[in-house]
Formats: C-alpha cells, structure tokens, sequence
C-alpha cells in the first residue's frame, strides 16, 4: 500500500504553537516536516523540469499576489516564489525561523519585534531588510483600505497600525490591539515577502505575477488557466529551517498546468504526461487504486482550518430557527458512512469544527455520534410528527431544508438520503458560484457549505464574525445574537491574550459552542490529495498543506 495520509497529533500542535506564540521565542532545530517523502532513492539529482496538474484557475480572481488570493493552488505556487519571516512545522505546530532569526513578542501583545537574518536578496538584487519589510505592512495596509477590507489577506493583519526600522536587520511592528494569531500569520504565504518596488504596481499587475520575491524560484510566467512556470534562482541560500535542502533547488523548472477533469488529471499522472496530479476534491477511490497499482504514490494532508462545513440560517421563521431541529441533523448525519462511502474506507472521519491538523483542535466526535432515533425524538420535541409520506409535518407544513449546490459540493446526494432517513426533506438547490452571493444575502436558503484555510483556528471569525466576515449575510444568518456574542467574547479572548492556557481554554470554548448551540455542522475532513510520479523524491506538504519544493528532485 503506497498511501501517505499525514495528520500529526492535534494535543502536541496546540501546545507546541501556543508555546511559541505567547513567549515569542525562536527556535533552530531539524526538519520534522511531517509531509516529508520518506523513499530512499539516494542522493538528490539537480536538473529538469517537474510537471504539476492542478485544479483549474480561479475564472473570477485570477490572482498570484500574495496578499491578495486565496485559491489554495496558487499558494501552493507563491509558497515556492516567496520566502517568508517565518515557517510553521507541519508535524507540531511550531514556528521557525525563515527570514527572520529570532523575534521578541510584547507582554500586551501590541508589539512583534523581528531580527532578519543577513545576505538574503530579492531576485532583482535588492536587499531584503527591514525597511523592505516595512514597505511589505505598509504596502499590504494600503490594501486593505483600497479594497474596504475585502481583500483576502486582510484577515491576517487585524490591528496592525504602523511599523519602525530599528536598524537595517531589526523591524518593530505595532498593533493597535493585541493580535496573538499574528505570529503563525508570518508563517502564512499571505504574508510572504515582496520587493519593496513590487508594491509601486497596481493590485491588479501584482495579481497577474508582477512582483519580485526571494524564494528558490522566480515566476517565469502566468498565463492564467493554462500555464505557470517557475525557474530555479542561482544562489538561493536561505530556505526555512523546516527544509532538508536550504540552498539552491534541485529542480530547473517547475511547470502548473490547469486540467478541469479529475480523470483526465489522474490519467496524465499515469501516463507519464504530468509528474504530480493535485486535485481540488480528494481522489476517488478508483483513481487511488489506479495512481497505487501503477507503482506511484498516493500522498495526502488534512487542510488546517475549518473542515467542510455546513453553517444554518436560523433566522425567525426557518426551520433551523429551532435549537432541536440543529440538534437533530447532528445525529441524522452519518459521518463515519459519509466518508467512507464517498472517499474510501480509510478516509479520515471528520471530528469536530475543524480539521485535526489545526492546532488547538479538540475532538467533538462524541456530540457528532450517528443517532437516527435520538434525532426523532428531538424532532418530535420541536412539533415535527412523521407522516405517511416519510417527511415530517408540523400542521401543513413539511420539514424542508434547502442548501445551495455548486461544483464543490460532494456527497449530496448522500446527506440528502441521510436526512430523509429522519423525515427531512433536504432540497439540493443547483446554483453557481457567481449567483451564491445574492441567495446569502436574500436568505434564500437553510444550509450552506463554505471552509477557510490557514492553520489557527481564529480564521473561524471569518465565516462566522458579520464584522469582518467575508460574507455578512452568511455570518448574520448563521447564530442568534446572544450566541454571536458568545463567539465574539471567545475569539477576542484567545486573540488578546499571551498567556498560552487562556488561548488553549478560550478556543476549546468556541469549540464546545460550535456544537452545542448548532452553529457549525462538519462533513468531512478536508484532505489535501496529491498523486506522486515514482520518479519524484523529497516531496513534502507544508504546514497549509501546500506543496513546498525546496527537496524535490526527479530521476533523470
């Protein structure tokens, strides 16, 4: 069996990032990378080029700015571009170092002082210092105003107000409240590092891959949908202490192309045409067998941050208004059967709110356990009797729900026959993703799916805080106003403090209220899949379950 499924130990995650991050210590050690290949093909071979298959671009946003997208192949493309102040280990949640030595965290959290490490060098030949990364906040603040905050990188500088250069190696950044997620966020490919001119460019020509970086490669070419080529930068010398090779890298050329079709991916991986196929969904369970028998590698992550997840519309009058109607799906639900059937027997049961590699996650699999009998009495609590039809009534109303269903949705078919197990009616409405908005907005709906990847759990706040929520309408929909307070009172509490237990505490709180008060209903797990060429060595994921190509190699 050739299938590597990385999840590390969510307990030693917590502890190891909640340690680092409130007594703002640096730490050199070896790799640990928890996506490391563990073949043993010998040494490293420099040279040729690596073939990627990924999902198609985003037709929306196509955008390779770091600051700006969120379309996770594409921070899979940055992560590789541009080096970061800080790295994030993969197995324990910890932060290291990368561009930055060392860094000092105030007692009030407001301060984050960053010693850069000497000799590093955009790919123009400029200096990468402290006043580049002062233009970098700056430059990224400037965003977020330009754009009223809808940017997607808006979320990891919350609070910031200014920043100092203490001297050419030593950057001071303030914040106007504390912001205790801010660390693990200079980890993020976000919040990676762009030239100081790059930032003289407009947000729409840094998108389309106008900018300059440090990494061990440079961006060649964008053409979106259809190719993007990285090229192997002379002298590179300071990757993450997370790499095994922090110099040069192996490889000449690193090539993304854009297959729509699963099969079609999978079929060029098999072929030859394409060294790693990366696909949006996880692989079928045919498609694995297939990558498996030919002699290739199955690898696979958990995405931190919220897994697949299904918010409520409890506004008055909706069904799910009613607190024992949302505890009722949790036991309609089948999850264990979910992800067995649509992704195979060895595919990880989603456990709670969140994915298993978001540090400070905590298992809700107790309160998420598959009770079709528990479910009926709670619905007939709520006034909803079953009729001769199989679906439950309350007068001559049936108990209907509606969720919107695009591309991204797996499984419905299945959670809809779950549901009609108990007596809900669950309508699978057909909607693409540009008309998904206006249906928010409206309310026109009972259940929507949505997820957000980074690995600290308060990126929740942008699902469910309507202040800065990407989506309002969703966020306002989605809790009462007393338990919108109570999730509010929570991610404050965790993000303002540097005692490392009150973090701990607060978000194994928010954890708790998630299900407890019907907020937040998991699928599934969201694993990251990557079909691997036996002729690819050094393969790793990084702590976002991105691609990370410092070790890569091919066999000429």
């Amino acid at each position: 069996m050739k299938r590597r499924l990385r999840s590390p130990r969510p307990g030693l995650i917590a502890t190891a990032l909640a340690v680092t991050a409130a007594l703002g210590l640096s730490a050199c050690g070896s790799s640990g990378d928890d996506g490391a290949s563990n073949d043993t093909a010998g040494a490293p071979v420099a040279g040729g080029t690596l073939k990627v298959a990924f999902f198609p671009d985003n037709p929306a946003f196509n955008c390779l700015d770091p600051f700006q997208t969120y379309w996770i192949e594409h921070r899979t493309v940055i992560r590789n571009v541009a080096d970061s102040l800080t790295d994030q280990d993969p197995k324990t949640g910890e932060i290291k170092p990368w561009l930055a030595e060392k860094w000092e965290i105030s007692a009030d959290g407001k301060e984050y002082t960053f010693h850069l490490r000497d000799g590093v060098t955009f790919s123009d030949g400029t200096p990468l210092d402290a006043a580049a990364v002062k233009a970098n906040f700056d430059g990224a603040k400037s965003v977020v105003e330009e754009t009223g905050g809808a940017t997607y990188g808006a979320s990891y500088i919350l609070g910031y107000d200014r920043s100092e250069v203490v001297d050419p190696s030593t950057i001071k950044l303030f914040f106007s409240t504390p912001n205790a997620s801010f660390l693990q966020a200079t980890s993020t490919t976000n919040l990676a590092i762009i030239s100081p001119a790059s930032y003289k460019k407009t947000i729409k020509e840094r998108c389309l891959g106008d900018y300059v970086a440090s990494g061990a490669f440079t961006l060649e070419g964008y053409k979106p949908n259809e190719l993007t080529t990285l090229k192997r930068r002379p002298g590179y010398a300071w990757g993450s202490a997370l790499s095994e090779n922090t110099g040069e890298a192996h490889l000449d050329t690193v090539e993304f192309s854009y297959v729509a079709e699963d099969s079609v991916r999978t079929g060029n991986l098999l072929s030859g045409a394409v060294d790693i196929a990366w696909p949006r969904n996880p692989f079928t369970v045919e498609d694995r067998e297939l990558i498996e028998e030919s002699g290739d590698v199955v690898e696979s992550r958990p995405l931190p941050g919220p897994a697949s997840t299904f918010y409520a519309n409890v506004s008055a009058g909706r069904p799910l208004a009613d607190l024992n109607v949302r505890k009722a799906l949790y036991k309609a639900f089948d999850l264990e059967s979910y992800a067995r059937t649509v992704f195979g027997a060895d595919y990880p049961v989603v456990e709670g709110a969140f994915d298993t590699t978001t540090p400070y996650f905590v298992s809700q699999a107790d309160k998420l356990r598959h009770d079709p009998e528990g479910a009926g009495k709670l619905l007939d609590q709520a006034g909803w009797k079953l009729g001769p039809d199989g679906y439950r009534h309350k007068g001559d109303q049936k108990l209907t729900l509606s969720t919107p269903t695009t591309q991204f949705n797996v499984g419905s078919e299945l959670i809809q026959d779950q549901l009609k197990q108990v007596g809900i009616d669950l309508v699978l409405d057909t909607t693409t993703t540009a008309e998904l908005p206006a249906k928010l907005k409206n309310g026109d709906y009972d259940l929507t799916a949505t997820y957000f990847t980074r690995a600290d759990p308060g990126a929740l706040q942008f699902i469910l805080n309507p202040e800065i929520a990407n989506s309002k309408a969703l966020a306002t929909n989605a809790t009462t106003p007393e338990v919108q307070a109570k999730l509010k009172e929570l991610f404050a509490r965790a993000a303002q403090t540097t005692d490392a237990e009150q973090s701990k505490q607060a978000y194994a709180d928010l954890q708790n209220l998630l299900i407890d008060e019907g907020v937040s209903f998991p699928q599934f797990e969201r694993v990251q899949f990557a079909g691997v060429s036996n002729e690819v060595h050094g393969f790793a994921f990084t702590s976002e379950s991105f691609l990370k190509l410092n070790d890569v190699w091919k066999q000429q």
